[in-house]
Parts: C-alpha cells; sequence; structure tokens
C-alpha cells in the first residue's frame, strides 16, 4: 500500500449520499469537456481544492500521479447522480474497472483538502501510463499552468 492516501475503484460502485469527484485538469470550469459529456447538471462546485500528487503536462491535457511530495490543485464537485457521473468520467478517462492494466487512467479515492482547509474524500483519475519526456508542472495548477503558456 502506498505511503500516500489513495485507493483504487472496485470494479462495483459503492456509493454514498455525498459523493464528491476532484478535477485538476481539462474537465475543470473554464473547459468544455463536462458540458459536452452531458454531466454538468449533475455536478454542484463545492470549491477548490487540492491532493497529494505530482502534475505533469501531456500537451493536450495533465496527469497527475499519486505523490507524497507535492499538491495538485483543481476543483471539487458534488454528483447528484454518482453513478451515471462516473460511469461517463469512466468513458472520458479510458478506465476499465475490470481491466485497470490498459486502463489510460486509474479512477480511485484521494484525500483532497478544500481551500478552506477541510478535509474530505473524493473519486480522482490518476493517469496509469509511461510519462516520457512528459514535463512536471511545478506549481501543481493546471489552470495557472495554461495561462502561462
Amino acid at each position: 500500500m502506498p505511503a500516500f492516501p489513495f485507493s483504487p475503484a472496485a470494479s462495483t460502485l459503492s456509493l454514498t449520499v455525498a459523493e464528491l469527484v476532484f478535477f485538476y485538469g481539462t474537465l475543470m470550469g473554464g473547459f468544455d469537456r463536462r458540458r459536452r459529456a452531458g454531466i454538468d447538471g449533475k455536478l454542484t462546485f463545492v470549491g477548490r481544492g487540492s491532493i497529494p500528487a505530482a502534475l505533469f503536462d501531456l500537451g493536450i491535457y495533465p496527469a497527475a500521479v499519486p505523490s507524497p511530495e507535492g499538491r495538485v490543485w483543481g476543483e471539487v464537485y458534488a454528483m447528484t447522480d454518482a453513478e451515471s457521473v462516473l460511469q461517463a468520467l469512466d468513458e472520458i478517462e479510458g478506465f476499465r474497472a475490470g481491466d485497470p492494466d490498459r486502463s489510460l487512467y486509474i479512477r480511485g479515492r484521494a484525500d483532497v483538502t478544500l481551500a478552506e482547509g477541510t478535509a474530505s474524500t473524493a473519486w480522482v483519475y490518476f493517469y496509469n501510463a509511461p510519462l516520457g519526456q512528459a514535463p512536471r508542472i511545478p506549481s501543481g495548477d493546471y489552470l495557472e499552468h495554461v495561462k502561462a503558456r
């Protein structure tokens, strides 16, 4: 088990009343991917937050990998229909619960700290392929990184 808080998704979903999801890349506000996936109406913005991870620039989107030495900043959303939202996100992120080794991203739960200091647990998609020569984004903030490009 890693020395940082991350647990991979089980093949079946176990949903609770207040399911949260953490977006750190092109699913954040200001990009158009959530609306195109038809899930925007099932998400309620909770706030900015961060997870223990490292962030890399893959060119057209970022990749986060769990890491105790770094913070990745993003947005936390509550899901009103978590099962359908996660199914749509699994499709977008290339996650196959039954075959995680062939998944582009792995869905799991991670500890998230909201900007005001509140801690919670949220679903996160972590990159699951070789990073190659992808440069690390030192700030851990993809929005800030994109604005600076």
